[in-house]
């Protein structure tokens, strides 16, 4: 194996990781008392405020760099296309809000299938007897990954399994449009672009200006800090790099990463209790996903 391509495996595993580690953060701060609203709305801020900053400087130093992509998409597609990511934020961090923060991931892994089935029903794309397959082998490692059959469903949130759900969802159509649309842009405006339209979404809908104040502000801006960079910012660039030394196929692979690494983080840092059957189940969601992916020789 080449070192460029070794490169970009590192780059997509840490990219997946630092998503992975998400609703740990969103968990200890909603623990100190904060709102959805505050959490969200201060990720998108500060979000919003690092990708521009970064912009500036890359501007500023490389004078001609973001010339070099044609560009000739409308801004504003991208920014109603960011409106996918602000409902992703809001409806996951309100689900992690509700259920374990290890459900919680496993309930947003399940755009998998959705996003398989929106392609079918919008877009009639081919759904093939192997993703059929696939489909059925994930919704029943999601059942072991949740530890529906160990315990009493009625202890667990309903509504927080449906936001759960509905997060994925939304999930999926981020995918589905961002594949779609801004492409002529560089993967860093995309970015700044789309999380506009994120930030008009949360404060439009939720109105965090309790942010503002000095004694939320003062308190909160360290997790926005760590929200927007591992959640907004590092991510997307570290994708970016990746993606193309890893190869599309192998980076999707990679990415899901995700899970095991936000369910481990659950179960060392804020102690939830994860069984033996559910680490058997998102093994079960992994090799799946592997089996997807990999393509036949």
């Amino acid at each position: 194996m080449d070192r460029e391509r070794i490169k970009g495996i590192i780059a997509v595993v840490l990219g997946a990781a630092s998503f992975g580690i998400l609703s740990t953060f969103v968990k200890k701060a909603y623990a100190q008392g904060f709102t959805l609203g505050e959490v969200t709305g201060i990720q998108a801020l500060f979000g919003m405020s690092l990708l521009w900053g970064l912009i500036a400087i890359i501007s500023i130093a490389k004078k001609g760099y973001f010339s070099r992509y044609p560009a000739g998409s409308p801004k504003w597609h991208i920014i109603v296309s960011g409106l996918s990511t602000g409902a992703v934020s809001i409806l996951y961090y309100k689900s992690v809000q509700l259920v374990p923060a290890s459900l919680a991931i496993i309930l947003l892994m399940q755009y998998i299938w959705i996003g398989q089935l929106i392609e079918f029903i919008f877009f009639k794309t081919r759904l093939t007897r192997r993703h059929a397959i696939g489909i059925a082998a994930i919704l029943g490692s999601t059942i072991l990954a949740t530890g529906l059959l160990e315990h009493d469903f009625k202890s667990i949130s309903a509504v927080g399994i449906g936001y759960g759900l509905l997060a994925a969802t939304a999930y999926a159509l981020f995918i589905i449009v961002s594949g779609r649309v801004g492409n002529d842009h560089s993967p860093l405006q995309k970015s700044a672009y789309m999380i506009v339209g994120a930030f008009l979404l949360v404060f439009i809908l939720l109105q965090p200006f309790t942010l503002f104040t000095t004694s939320v502000f003062s308190s909160l801006w360290r997790y926005g800090l760590l929200l927007s960079f591992f959640g907004t910012v590092l991510p997307p660039l570290l994708f970016s790099y990746g993606i193309p030394k890893t190869g599309v196929s192998l980076g999707n692979i990679l990415s899901y990463i995700e899970l095991p690494v936000a369910v481990c983080m659950s179960y060392v840092v804020l102690k939830e209790h994860v069984s033996i059957g559910q680490f058997i189940g998102v093994a079960g969601i992994l090799v799946v996903v592997i089996m997807l992916n990999v393509r036949k020789r």
